[in-house]
């Protein structure tokens, strides 16, 4: 699958800016929720083990997200819930262990079926949705990370898989705060980094968001806010979705104020 080439790509271009960063770096606190650099590391580590072991069968996978399902249920927040599985790896040698761990995933989703179903903590998905979301994630919260150092990211034309993500997370996006979907969808018209232009949907002069591909997919994974964006939207529903899209899974989560997220 190319996306897992993607989900690749996408990991070593964090791995490039953090490499050669002083341990003490890692340990500085990004504006994402007040996790450090460090607390990013470990998520995206222990949810690319998560993904390489939902390849191996649903038993595997049960036994391994299972004790941490149990902290989060027990009240734990899902960066405490990472503490455990962890061990106190942190620092340079999490900076390894991710960097290795991600390689390793990319290789084992190259040689998966894109249709094959894998179990996840929420329903379930195909290989493709799967590794499609290691990339989404890795490339979200590296934004905090590349924000926090100050560094422009050199954006890539795989931006298109997040895109999509977020175009297909429409009707999820208002489900999950117990709204209906304003229909028709909005038609979307993206320009990706090389100057190609993508479009979903069917075409609509009076319901659409356009603009460059990587603001929207800023706005979908909810790393800045549409107002600090020169995304365009027509119409009250591709409005709304712009305020709230958020294409991960788990609760509704509030987009951050305007202004709160930005680079360094």
């Amino acid at each position: 699958m190319q996306q897992s080439e993607d989900f690749r790509a996408e990991s070593q271009a964090l791995a490039r800016v953090l490499e050669d960063l002083p341990e003490a770096d890692l340990h500085r606190v990004t504006q994402f929720k007040d996790w450090t650099i460090d607390h990013v590391l470990g998520h995206l580590h222990l949810f690319n083990v998560a993904a390489e072991t939902s390849l191996k069968g649903a038993a595997e996978f049960g036994a391994f997200i299972g004790p941490i399902v149990a902290e989060m249920q027990s009240g734990k927040t899902i960066l405490q819930s990472q503490f455990g599985w962890l061990k106190g790896l942190s620092g340079r040698a999490l900076f390894e262990a991710w960097r290795a761990g991600a390689e390793s995933c990319a290789d084992a989703f190259a040689k998966a079926g894109p249709k094959g179903r894998v179990k996840w903590v929420g329903p379930d998905m195909s290989a493709l949705s799967s590794i499609t979301a290691r990339q989404m994630e890795t490339w979200a919260h590296g934004q905090e990370v590349f924000d926090l150092l100050g560094i422009e990211r050199v954006e890539a034309d795989r931006i298109r898989n997040i895109a999509h993500l977020g175009v297909s997370t429409y009707g999820w996006t208002f489900a999950n705060r117990k709204e209906a979907a304003p229909e028709p969808a909005p038609f979307v018209e993206l320009v990706g980094p090389s100057g190609v232009v993508w479009s979903w949907n069917t075409p609509q002069d009076d319901n659409v968001v356009r603009g460059a591909a990587v603001e929207f997919a800023q706005v979908v994974t909810q790393v800045r806010n549409i107002a600090d964006t020169n995304l365009e939207t027509k119409g009250p529903g591709a409005r709304r979705w712009m305020e709230i899209a958020q294409c991960f899974a788990g609760p509704a989560e509030t987009p951050p104020a305007p202004g709160a997220r930005h680079r360094a």
